[in-house]
């Protein structure tokens, strides 16, 4: 596999082709893993967002991408953009409705209904501004799926930093999320 990346890293397009049938089946546990978050009636599966990540993929004119880690990682920002362009264009906001997400944590401490894709990106963004490695701290355990562990790997900084700026991007994003739905949210 980290043949195949390099190569790929390198320009060689047909590696990504023969990278595919080693990481689908990983993809689509984290694929699935983001189905589970979302609203029961969603309208894109589990095969498609995989399909449109990998498409993504291809059509990147360069990648920076050394290990198995580090790709899953690219892959799950990919994926987090395509909920998050598939829920803007289905028009969630003016409908009230939405894709929904939860953030496992936002479940066990709040009881609270699940989240809006858009409100957690636009927590995210803001996020960013001020600390761009926790957001994506988030974006790899949430949406990635990545361990504690190869976050860590993949970001060159320890385990314990990587759970402490969890637990801190937590804990903003919930402030941020319940400042957006004030009468849903109850501490």
């Amino acid at each position: 596999m980290t043949v195949l990346l390099q190569s790929w890293t390198q320009g060689d397009k047909t590696a990504l082709d023969r990278l595919l049938p080693l990481v689908y089946r990983e993809l689509r546990r984290v694929a699935a893993a983001q189905f589970r978050r979302e609203r029961g009636s969603h309208t894109l599966q589990t095969t498609a967002l995989v399909h449109e990540a990998y498409l993504r993929l291809v059509g990147q004119a360069s990648v920076e991408c050394q290990t198995r880690i580090h790709f899953f990682g690219i892959a799950a920002n990919l994926m987090r953009q395509i909920l998050v362009n598939h829920a803007k264009r289905r028009g969630a906001v003016k409908r009230g409705g939405g894709n929904q997400v939860t953030l496992h944590e936002w479940a066990a401490f709040s009881h609270q209904p699940p989240l809006d894709v858009l409100a957690l990106d636009q927590a995210l963004n803001k996020l960013a501004q001020f600390d761009p490695r926790q957001t994506r701290i988030v974006e790899l355990r949430f949406f990635g799926g990545l361990s504690g562990d190869e976050i860590a790997d993949l970001l060159g900084v320890s385990t314990t930093t990587v759970e402490r700026e969890w637990r801190t991007a937590k804990a903003v994003l919930f402030k941020e999320l319940s400042q957006a739905r004030p009468a849903e949210v109850q501490l």
